[in-house]
């Protein structure tokens, strides 16, 4: 499985940067609202802040688990096409008989080895929903890929 690369803290602060600014915009505004221009009604008990982020953080973990399951399915599925794969290349060499062996196999082999190297190019093109116009994404591509 490939887990990626490690990055640094401040790669990561690099990264969300943008996020952070408008997020800090969004909470030291009503602070100061609150604090230096009397604005009390800003002001919210924690009872409903408390049941909010309970119910935030119950969605955000069904939604990692469900993710975290397609991507377990994924790699299940590509392990049994390398599995297939080298069983039918054992096969293969050991059922074809013929003068020409070794020449029908290799053309056997190539044969599928394209068929591997379509199926690789296929999983690897960008899809739609991948998001990589996102100006975030995009910067993410070029200085890590």
């Amino acid at each position: 499985m490939h887990a990626g690369r490690k990055y640094t803290f401040f790669e990561f602060i690099l990264w969300t940067r943008r996020d952070l600014y408008r997020l800090t915009i969004l909470a030291v505004i009503p602070t100061i609202l609150y604090h230096f221009c009397g604005f009390t009604f800003l002001s919210i008990s924690w009872v409903p802040v408390a049941l909010l982020g309970t119910a935030v953080s119950f969605i955000i973990g069904f939604k990692n688990n469900a993710s975290y399951s397609r991507l377990w399915e994924a790699r299940q599925i590509y392990g049994g096409i390398i599995n297939i794969s080298r069983a039918f290349g054992v096969m293969i060499r050991d059922f074809l008989e013929s003068k020409d062996k070794s020449i029908e196999v290799k053309v056997i082999f190539y044969r599928h080895f394209a068929w591997l190297t379509a199926l690789r190019f296929q999983l690897r093109e960008p899809r739609a929903w991948e998001n990589m116009d996102d100006p975030r994404n995009v910067e993410y591509s070029r200085n890590y890929h």
